[in-house]
Protein backbone atom coordinates (compact mmCIF):
# COMPACT_ATOMS: atom_id res chain seq x y z
CA UNK A 1 0.00 0.00 0.00
CA UNK A 2 1.41 3.29 -1.05
CA UNK A 3 0.92 6.51 1.41
CA UNK A 4 -0.70 9.05 -0.18
CA UNK A 5 0.79 12.51 0.23
CA UNK A 6 -0.53 15.56 1.82
CA UNK A 7 -2.07 16.94 -0.64
CA UNK A 8 -2.22 21.05 -1.03
CA UNK A 9 -5.25 22.70 1.00
CA UNK A 10 -7.17 24.81 -0.91
CA UNK A 11 -5.00 27.87 -0.02
CA UNK A 12 -1.99 26.24 -0.91
CA UNK A 13 -3.17 25.36 -4.28
CA UNK A 14 -4.72 28.53 -4.99
CA UNK A 15 -1.76 29.92 -4.70
CA UNK A 16 0.75 26.71 -6.36
CA UNK A 17 -1.69 28.00 -9.09
CA UNK A 18 -1.13 31.87 -9.41
CA UNK A 19 3.03 31.22 -9.19
CA UNK A 20 2.23 28.93 -12.13
CA UNK A 21 1.32 31.53 -13.91
CA UNK A 22 3.52 33.60 -13.47
CA UNK A 23 6.63 31.08 -14.02
CA UNK A 24 4.93 30.54 -17.69
CA UNK A 25 3.51 33.49 -18.65
CA UNK A 26 5.72 36.26 -17.38
CA UNK A 27 8.48 35.11 -19.10
CA UNK A 28 6.23 35.01 -22.69
CA UNK A 29 4.70 38.41 -21.89
CA UNK A 30 8.35 39.88 -21.20
CA UNK A 31 10.01 37.99 -24.46
CA UNK A 32 6.91 39.67 -26.60
CA UNK A 33 7.73 43.12 -25.08
CA UNK A 34 11.26 42.68 -26.19
CA UNK A 35 10.95 41.10 -29.44
CA UNK A 36 8.56 43.98 -30.65
CA UNK A 37 11.07 46.86 -29.05
CA UNK A 38 14.69 46.11 -28.70
CA UNK A 39 14.17 42.70 -31.48
CA UNK A 40 15.77 40.17 -28.35
CA UNK A 41 14.55 37.91 -25.95
CA UNK A 42 14.08 38.31 -22.18
CA UNK A 43 16.75 35.64 -21.90
CA UNK A 44 19.51 37.56 -24.71
CA UNK A 45 18.41 40.62 -22.47
CA UNK A 46 19.81 39.27 -19.33
CA UNK A 47 22.58 38.06 -20.47
CA UNK A 48 23.68 41.46 -21.77
CA UNK A 49 22.07 43.20 -18.29
CA UNK A 50 24.60 40.76 -16.23
CA UNK A 51 27.41 41.69 -18.12
CA UNK A 52 26.77 45.21 -18.08
CA UNK A 53 26.17 44.82 -13.84
CA UNK A 54 29.84 42.73 -13.76
CA UNK A 55 32.95 44.55 -12.58
CA UNK A 56 34.56 45.51 -15.97
CA UNK A 57 31.69 44.64 -17.80
CA UNK A 58 33.08 41.05 -18.19
CA UNK A 59 32.29 37.31 -16.69
CA UNK A 60 33.35 33.71 -16.99
CA UNK A 61 31.08 32.01 -18.84
CA UNK A 62 29.85 29.33 -16.51
CA UNK A 63 29.02 31.90 -13.84
CA UNK A 64 27.09 33.97 -16.20
CA UNK A 65 25.50 30.22 -17.59
CA UNK A 66 24.83 29.83 -13.32
CA UNK A 67 23.45 33.72 -12.93
CA UNK A 68 21.22 33.52 -15.71
CA UNK A 69 19.79 29.76 -14.96
CA UNK A 70 21.38 28.60 -18.37
CA UNK A 71 23.08 25.74 -19.82
CA UNK A 72 26.44 26.05 -21.42
CA UNK A 73 25.42 25.02 -24.81
CA UNK A 74 22.34 27.34 -25.12
CA UNK A 75 24.73 30.25 -23.36
CA UNK A 76 27.06 29.39 -25.98
CA UNK A 77 24.45 30.04 -28.82
CA UNK A 78 23.88 33.09 -27.74
CA UNK A 79 27.47 34.36 -27.88
CA UNK A 80 28.10 33.14 -30.92
CA UNK A 81 25.00 35.65 -32.03
CA UNK A 82 26.35 38.34 -29.83
CA UNK A 83 29.66 38.45 -31.27
CA UNK A 84 28.19 38.41 -34.91
CA UNK A 85 26.61 41.18 -33.65
CA UNK A 86 29.52 43.37 -32.15
CA UNK A 87 27.74 43.17 -28.52
CA UNK A 88 30.29 40.81 -26.90
CA UNK A 89 33.85 39.31 -27.49
CA UNK A 90 35.12 36.39 -25.76
CA UNK A 91 38.32 35.05 -24.93
CA UNK A 92 40.79 32.95 -22.58
CA UNK A 93 40.33 34.09 -18.56
CA UNK A 94 44.31 35.49 -17.92
CA UNK A 95 43.82 34.24 -14.47
CA UNK A 96 42.87 30.70 -15.31
CA UNK A 97 42.61 29.71 -19.47
CA UNK A 98 40.42 26.93 -18.51
CA UNK A 99 37.92 29.25 -18.51
CA UNK A 100 36.73 32.19 -20.78
CA UNK A 101 35.52 35.52 -20.04
CA UNK A 102 32.43 36.98 -22.19
CA UNK A 103 32.99 40.57 -22.34
CA UNK A 104 30.28 43.52 -23.31
CA UNK A 105 31.71 45.70 -25.93
CA UNK A 106 29.88 49.36 -26.09
CA UNK A 107 27.94 48.27 -28.77
CA UNK A 108 26.54 45.73 -26.51
CA UNK A 109 26.38 47.83 -23.38
CA UNK A 110 24.17 50.20 -25.97
CA UNK A 111 21.86 47.69 -26.56
CA UNK A 112 21.35 47.46 -23.15
CA UNK A 113 21.39 51.25 -22.51
CA UNK A 114 18.28 51.52 -25.44
CA UNK A 115 16.92 48.46 -24.17
CA UNK A 116 15.96 49.25 -20.39
CA UNK A 117 13.67 51.50 -20.80
CA UNK A 118 11.11 49.14 -21.96
CA UNK A 119 11.56 46.39 -20.55
CA UNK A 120 11.73 47.97 -17.16
CA UNK A 121 8.41 49.68 -17.48
CA UNK A 122 7.14 46.42 -18.35
CA UNK A 123 8.40 44.93 -14.90
CA UNK A 124 7.08 47.35 -13.16
CA UNK A 125 3.34 47.31 -14.67
CA UNK A 126 3.33 43.68 -14.75
CA UNK A 127 5.13 42.86 -11.05
CA UNK A 128 5.36 45.97 -9.02
CA UNK A 129 2.71 48.66 -9.86
CA UNK A 130 -0.22 46.19 -9.08
CA UNK A 131 1.33 46.26 -4.90
CA UNK A 132 1.68 48.50 -2.58
CA UNK A 133 5.14 48.98 -0.89
CA UNK A 134 4.70 46.76 1.95
CA UNK A 135 3.39 43.38 -0.24
CA UNK A 136 6.99 44.19 -2.48
CA UNK A 137 8.49 44.20 0.21
CA UNK A 138 6.50 40.78 1.74
CA UNK A 139 7.23 39.14 -2.25
CA UNK A 140 10.49 39.88 -1.97
CA UNK A 141 10.75 37.75 1.42
CA UNK A 142 8.66 34.91 0.01
CA UNK A 143 10.50 35.13 -3.12
CA UNK A 144 13.98 35.02 -1.54
CA UNK A 145 12.91 31.89 0.94
CA UNK A 146 11.82 29.74 -2.21
CA UNK A 147 14.55 30.65 -3.98
CA UNK A 148 16.92 29.88 -1.56
CA UNK A 149 15.74 26.14 -1.55
CA UNK A 150 15.33 25.97 -5.08
CA UNK A 151 18.97 26.89 -5.13
CA UNK A 152 19.97 24.55 -2.47
CA UNK A 153 18.35 21.76 -4.80
CA UNK A 154 20.62 22.18 -7.77
CA UNK A 155 24.16 22.91 -6.01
Amino acid sequence: MTDLPEWLNDQQQAVWQDLLTIVIALPTLLDRQLEKDAETTNFEYSVLARLSMSPEMSLRLSELAIQCDSSQPRLSKVMVRFEQRGWVTRRPDPENGRYTLATLTSAGMQKVITSAPGHVNRVRELVFDPLSATQQRNLGIALSHIAETVRGQLG
